[in-house]
């Protein structure tokens, strides 16, 4: 008897502890919904509150901004049925919200109808005004949907929420990357009480409503308004086609800004003309990067022992491949010139002559090694890989136009990995814009830095950023660029763009630019481009002031210690 009553308190204790559980789980974890739920009304066909996940911007104090959250409010429809004279009844409305008229009448005009949603997303004061005329056949239910408080801020990073087909989910950016973690199942309650305890009892038991949560973004959103202003001016100051930048801790890949104008809303993107422009450039498209690409071919060089910085060669302003002539951007010969001076003044023939001081399998690997023809592993969607065959030829002239950045292309995120292995001390960091998700039920994962390769040693990296520091500062807007109390490693480039048609277009060009600081022991590694800028040649003019202001708003910004001593200012008399 003993035995047996045990068995029954038991299996009482079990049973009573289920209903505690579900209890709690429709009380208290689900309680918000069981509340949006009640506040609307039962007759809404085929509709449940909408619910999803938040993204979150991170300050640089570790406040969370919104970037993407629900707004709640409420939805208009009527009853065409219901509705005595659809006209009048415009006419009433009107006046508080914006209507077409012709659509209005008509959906109010379809007989038999039983229900026709007129407008999603009105304000709590536009909702009492209506509700107050007391129309019938005209009801207001709670309702929610995405908003986005940034508005144009990161948009192609982020980006929105839209219909394919029946389907409502994110459609790019981290929207689409992380839906699965951001989607909500349909809360709903209206469900026999016994049948939602019992028939959803493995959900409760099991682990999977923890994969639900909300997004931290890397991204600090002082940091990418910056670089959006910063972007739209340079865009509007050339008349360019485009414009994109990449601000990254080159140390660990995280991403401080993205951004690439022409950009969208997402609160209103039904009303982008071009849906091209939703797609994010930084990651979906390739481009031949021209004299950027520069460092890394002499940091080989170096590696392999082929060159050092006091390298000698000379320097005519062209030099014969197969049946090519390559010359320097100004066509202009400098006579006995080192390998500092190829990087200081942007050297097409020192590169060639860098290239040709490798071994053809030297060159090959260590082009390889760089990674630009495979992704990067961001988590957005869409990213591609760069186009990089010509990498797998054996022609002299091929190898010649890459040690300048011709001849190959790649996306902007590939290019910023590829350059911060020169300011990290050699390692191919991979590049990430999520650093936290906080699960349902109170879980969460950290995102941790990831080395996919290691590619240079420090010595090589530490002498490539000498050069590149004393490349500023003697070199870059006539010396003026130098900073007293920072060291910047930066290079300017300038590429011709491919012509589909063959060969590449002799009046317009990729301008691109990229440094890191401070340079020994950098926090910031910042890339920008521009395509197609009006009456202007080169990078260093449209790109070299813009970054030195970047530089200057980011050591402010994060109040980041000089790294430098400036030089003495004497006192004496001439």
């Amino acid at each position: 008897m003993k035995k047996r009553l045990r068995i029954v308190s038991a299996c009482i204790l079990l049973v009573g502890a289920i209903f505690v559980v579900k209890l709690f789980s429709i009380q208290v974890v689900n309680g918000e919904r069981f509340r949006e739920r009640a506040d609307r009304q039962y007759v809404t066909p085929n509709d449940s509150i909408f619910e999803r996940g938040s993204i979150m911007f991170m300050t640089k104090d570790g406040d969370a901004v919104s970037a993407a959250t629900l707004k709640t409010g409420y939805k208009l429809a009527v009853i065409p049925t219901d509705l005595h004279d659809p006209e009048d009844v415009y006419a009433q409305l009107s006046e508080y919200i914006e209507l077409d008229k012709s659509r209005f009448v008509e959906k109010a005009s379809k007989a038999n109808d039983p229900y026709e949603d007129i407008i999603d997303e009105l304000s709590k004061e536009t909702a009492d005004a209506i509700s107050a005329l007391d129309i019938d056949g005209v009801r207001l239910y709670k309702h929610k949907w995405r908003a986005y408080p940034g508005d144009t801020l990161a948009a192609q990073t982020i980006g929105f929420m839209g219909y394919k087909g029946d389907e409502l989910a994110g459609r790019y950016g981290i929207e689409r990357y992380y839906n699965e973690t951001l989607v909500r199942e349909d809360p709903n309650l209206y469900v026999n009480f016994f049948a939602e305890i019992f028939g959803n009892m493995g959900t409760v038991l099991s682990d999977s409503a923890t994969r639900e949560g909300d997004v931290e973004l890397t991204i600090e959103p002082v940091v990418q308004g910056y670089l959006q202003e910063a972007l739209q001016g340079i865009m509007e100051e050339w008349n360019s086609e485009s414009a994109g930048g990449i601000i990254m801790h080159p140390q660990t890949g995280a991403i401080y800004a993205m951004e690439s104008v022409p950009s969208f809303d997402p609160n209103e993107y039904g009303s982008v003309d071009d849906i091209r422009i939703f797609s994010n450039p930084m990651v979906e498209r390739v481009y031949e990067m021209g004299s950027i690409v520069k460092p890394l071919i002499m940091a080989a060089g170096i590696e392999t022992g082929a060159v050092t910085a006091h390298t000698e060669y000379y320097d005519s302003g062209s030099v014969e491949v197969g049946d090519r002539t390559i010359r320097n951007y100004d066509r202009r010969g400098r006579g006995q010139v080192t390998m500092q001076d190829v990087i200081n003044e942007s050297l097409n023939t020192g590169m060639v002559y860098v290239q040709q001081a490798m071994s053809k399998s030297d060159f090959k690997k260590y082009i390889t090694s760089y990674n630009w023809g495979e992704k990067t592993g961001i988590d957005l969607p869409g990213e591609v890989s760069g186009l990089t065959s010509n990498i797998q030829s054996n022609r002299d002239v091929e190898y010649a136009n890459i040690s300048f950045g011709q001849g190959i292309a790649m996306t902007p995120i590939s290019m910023i990995r590829s350059l911060a292995s020169l300011a990290n001390g050699g390692v191919l960091m991979q590049p990430y814009v999520v650093q936290r998700i906080d699960y349902v039920g109170g879980l969460h994962d950290t995102i941790k830095p990831a080395q996919q390769a290691r590619v240079l040693t420090q010595e090589t990296t530490d002498e490539i950023t000498r050069m590149l520091v004393e490349a500023v500062d003697s070199t870059l807007l006539g010396g003026d660029a130098k900073m007293d109390h920072y060291s910047i490693a930066a290079k300017t480039g300038t590429a011709q763009i491919p012509d589909p048609t063959g060969g590449y277009y002799s009046d317009r060009n990729l301008h691109s630019f990229f440094g890191y600081f401070p340079a020994y022991d950098p926090e910031f590694i910042l890339f920008l481009y521009t395509m197609h800028p009006q009456g202007v040649r080169y990078s260093s003019q449209t790109l070299a002031q813009p970054f030195m202001d970047m530089a200057d708003f980011l050591i402010n910004y994060y109040q980041v210690p000089p790294d430098r001593e400036p030089l003495p200012v004497s006192t004496e008399n001439e």
